[in-house]
């Protein structure tokens, strides 16, 4: 039995045009592939580069130093306000800041500030320093009343009088730091046309003569801080002034004016 021997002519024009199908076919495969791998990328929404987080950064394709100046940033209370100051801060690459600051989005106080020139020509007036009989009372201004400070919105005309409500009357101005979202600047404005004029009477706590007990009461001092301060009383034979109770061990200084409302000396 012979076998059968089969000839291929390259130079035939079949040949041609097989290649040519096979290089379009190709071409089709390959845009496939390029297509799935876009599809596969993850989707990034409008977010604030002020919050990333490390997982959050790594997907957005930057590198731990980069990630770590980020934070290291925000730990001093400053913020990112546009993608030049993003760069400026993360150090991140042109190539990189043009891939995702599209993605960047900030408050609208950020984006669309209100003119200065509002503030001076409408608030001009409050900024001028007011008596004692001539600011209105912290503990009966109503949500109305504090949304007529410049920096005062309903959100935080509504945390003021909730904040009053839950701890039953200011008993003192310094108390108003308490709130959640007022900057120093809002404060001093607020303060300018209220103060506390009447509060419920409250029962000060002797700091000499406290038990563990009464001292968990007061608002930042749990049991730790309460026994700190009784040891610290025991070796000082007595406190003599309520300034000593920076020395104690744990104690929250950045409160002391709050916590000093509620304790007295005998």
């Amino acid at each position: 039995m012979q076998s059968a021997y089969y000839l291929i002519d390259f130079s035939s024009e079949e040949f041609g045009d097989n290649t040519k199908e096979i290089a379009l076919f190709q071409a089709e495969v390959d845009s496939l592939r390029i297509a799935k791998l876009e599809a596969s990328k993850p989707v990034i929404f409008p977010f604030n580069p002020n919050y990333i987080t490390d997982f959050k950064g790594y997907t957005l394709g930057m590198s731990n130093a980069e990630i770590d100046r980020l934070h290291a940033f925000r730990e001093t209370k400053k913020w990112v306000n546009s993608a030049k100051d993003f760069q400026k801060v993360t150090k991140v690459s042109d190539s990189l800041l043009d891939e995702i600051s599209p993605y960047f989005k900030f408050p609208e106080w950020v984006t669309n500030p209100k003119p200065k020139t509002n503030y001076t020509n409408n608030y001009s007036n409050n900024l001028k320093p007011k008596t004692f009989a001539q600011k209105q009372d912290l503990n009966t201004a109503t949500t109305a009343q504090l949304k007529r400070v410049y920096g005062i919105g309903e959100k935080l005309s509504e945390r003021i009088v909730a904040y009053r409500t839950k701890y039953g009357d200011f008993i003192a101005d310094v108390q108003l730091q308490e709130v959640y979202g007022l900057s120093p600047e809002v404060l001093e404005r607020v303060l300018n046309d209220f103060t506390v004029k009447s509060s419920k009477p409250i029962t000060k706590i002797n700091i000499n003569d406290a038990t563990i007990d009464q001292l968990v009461t007061i608002k930042y001092i749990d049991y730790e801080i309460a026994h700190n301060i009784i040891e610290q009383r025991t070796l000082r034979e007595g406190f003599k002034s309520l300034d000593e109770l920076s020395k104690v061990k744990g104690f929250p200084t950045k409160k002391s004016e709050i916590i000093k409302l509620y304790l007295s000396i005998d």
